[in-house]
């Protein structure tokens, strides 16, 4: 179901039909420079309006700019806290608000129409003490798609619309080639303990197949450079994109440097009609498609040996490109963005605990 917010970025596009990729994808790229806000709530623009947004806990030496970046017009960001009487709106990474020694949060009284913005990408297993900051902020920036700044780690684009968004000249092209691999199954972890579902999982899998594991807790060495998670991602037929935990929503890079390497991934985290938001049905293969782990790696085994089963998985490819979301320059100017879009507009404080934690 398309809520009313996205119907209109659809038909600048001109599309008839509305797949599963528009929502996150279209919607985030701002062809329109719609903002993910509610759409209960009206939203215009000043052309004329200049917003000064700052990073309480500023740790970049120099931001992003916002027009040569992203297309994003209008923004000025700064970490000088002298400006908080002029600035429009505020943003604080939760992380920074818990861990900060001194003043973890700007003065009051706030100066007037002036926003404060939560800001989180961890899931709701990670955000401690969010009760102890209830009732103070105004939007939600986070990779959930209720957010008043929806932004999640990555995206698809379909390539017949690069040529329309601003970003694409950052998106990855995706091969769908199915030629053999050296290797079978891969997994990057360093975050390792017991008690998480996806360590308790892979132990069931590895009694069934093998399976390299690369990062802190594994035995492998990753290649140096950049990248060198989708290069070695390169040379296996499937990843394993399991996250910490399983909230709505949290999708991470482990799913999107799968699909940037060209691997098939094997996902553990929210349902499988919450990727489908995100992914092709046939792009992944989730965990709960299997009645047992067993039964699942028999398929991986029939798939690595099957040619069009591998066809099956990766031939969605040829269409699309992935968009990898840059962290923090992005994040920042997005939400300029949407400050811009309701400059002058009372902001209610929003109930976190409420909205966040299942």
């Amino acid at each position: 179901e398309v809520n009313s917010a996205f119907k209109g970025i659809y038909s600048l596009v001109g599309l008839a039909a509305v797949n599963f990729l528009l929502l996150p994808g279209i919607c985030l790229l701002h062809l329109s420079d719609v903002s993910n806000a509610e759409p209960s709530v009206p939203v215009s623009e000043d052309n004329n309006a200049e917003i000064l947004l700052l990073i309480w806990h500023y740790s970049v030496r120099s931001p992003r700019d916002c027009w040569e970046s992203f297309r994003i017009r209008g923004c000025t960001i700064t970490g000088d806290r002298s400006m908080y009487n002029k600035a429009d709106a505020v943003i604080m990474r939760h992380r920074a608000v818990i861990t900060a020694k001194e003043a973890p949060l700007p003065p009051e009284p706030r100066p007037p129409a002036q926003k404060w913005i939560w800001f989180d990408m961890e899931s709701p297993t990670k955000a401690l003490s969010l009760g102890q900051f209830e009732g103070i902020y105004n939007l939600t920036l986070n990779y959930r798609e209720d957010a008043d700044i929806f932004l999640p780690y990555g995206y698809l684009i379909p390539n017949v619309l690069l040529n329309k968004v601003p970003q694409a000249h950052f998106a990855h092209p995706l091969n769908s080639s199915s030629d053999p691999r050296p290797g079978f199954v891969a997994w990057v972890v360093s975050h390792w303990e017991d008690r998480l579902e996806r360590v308790d999982f892979y132990n069931h899998l590895k009694q069934f197949i093998k399976i390299d594991i690369f990062g802190r807790a594994g035995t492998s060495i990753l290649p140096k450079g950049k990248d060198n998670v989708v290069q070695m991602i390169r040379q296996y037929r499937f990843y394993l994109s399991f996250e910490n935990s399983q909230h709505t929503d949290y999708i991470t890079e482990k799913l999107w440097n799968a699909v940037n390497g060209g691997a098939i991934p094997v996902v553990l985290g929210p349902s499988r009609k919450n990727y489908e938001r995100f992914l092709p049905p046939e792009a992944f293969i989730h965990v709960d498609d299997f009645p047992t782990v067993q039964e699942l790696a028999q398929y991986l085994r029939k798939v690595k040996d099957s040619p069009s089963l591998i066809q099956m998985h990766l031939s969605w490819r040829k269409d699309y490109s992935v968009y990898m979301t840059f962290l923090w320059g992005e994040f920042y100017c997005r939400a300029c963005q949407v400050v811009r879009m309701r400059k002058g507009k009372i902001d209610v404080v929003k109930n976190l605990t409420a909205w966040f934690y299942p």
